[in-house]
């Protein structure tokens, strides 16, 4: 009498997986150039308004050495660097409210592929579009008269920090693109990412006290003077570990979040 041996369930490739979706998003960000000029340019163009409009007035208020405009380029370009990263992160969450509206998440449920492995296509593609983004307007920053005072050590430092500030939020905008129910609701909900690095456009202490207590504890502040003090090579005192904290939140939140939504009943 012949016994029925059972067959294993198929193995799940989670690296191999997520290659391939990394590799979906990349030709898609090839495929479609226009949304990384969008995400360059909006910071480009805040920078040249408020260096080359603002500059000379805001830079003699800072009391700095020389004073005017290079003063100011100096002081806005941390906050410049944070507003290109919200604004890729905008990006990315309008690409997953896309995927979720056309139904390509839901064909990616029925598929046998790790099931983190669409996510984390759309988490890395959108580091490494940031990345670019951050180098091309570093540069610009650098034409308009960003000058740097940072070590090697310092400017490797500043790229890792960079990069662990984008793997947050840009976990936060999965979570938000997912949650979205439309692809215009999701250009709309991450627009407080957008407004609050302009907080770090000013001193802190120059502003009214209301506006000053939220500047002060709002996460984006210590992420700002943190690349502030890499940067120009300025102490660092607690703001860094305050933003590797506020980062731990955000990416742990936000990849939790993700995944309920993505696991969830697509009926509901």
């Amino acid at each position: 009498m012949s016994t029925i041996t059972p067959t294993a369930p198929p193995r799940f490739h989670p690296l191999r997986d997520s290659a391939t979706m990394l590799r979906r998003n990349l030709e898609h960000m090839l495929a479609y150039p226009s949304m990384t000029v969008m995400l360059v340019g909006m910071p480009v163009v805040f920078l040249l308004l408020f260096v080359y409009v603002f500059g000379g007035t805001m830079g003699a208020g800072l009391g700095g050495p020389t004073g005017g405009r290079g003063e100011y380029v100096d002081f806005i370009a941390p906050a410049i660097l944070l507003m290109t990263i919200t604004a890729a992160v905008q990006g990315t969450a309008i690409s997953v409210a896309m995927d979720m509206t056309e139904g390509i998440i839901a064909r990616f449920r029925t598929m046998h592929i790790a099931r983190v492995s669409v996510l984390t296509g759309h988490v890395l593609g959108s580091l490494i579009q940031t990345m670019i983004s951050l180098a091309l307007v570093l540069g610009v920053a650098v034409l308009v008269g960003f000058r740097p005072t940072a070590s090697p050590l310092e400017w490797l430092a500043t790229a890792g920090f960079l990069m662990v500030v984008t793997f947050a939020l840009v976990w936060l905008a999965v979570a938000l693109g997912q949650a979205s129910k439309t692809v215009e609701s999701a250009s709309n909900v991450g627009m407080p990412l957008l407004l609050l690095p302009f907080l770090g456009f000013a001193p802190v202490e120059s502003m009214p006290a209301g506006l000053r207590w939220f500047a002060e504890y709002q996460p984006f502040t210590p992420i700002i003077e943190t690349l502030r003090g890499l940067l120009m090579d300025e102490p660092l005192e607690n703001n860094l570990w305050i933003a590797l904290a506020w980062c731990a939140v955000t990416a742990l939140g936000g990849y939790l979040w993700s995944k309920k939504l993505f696991n969830r009943d697509p009926s509901r």
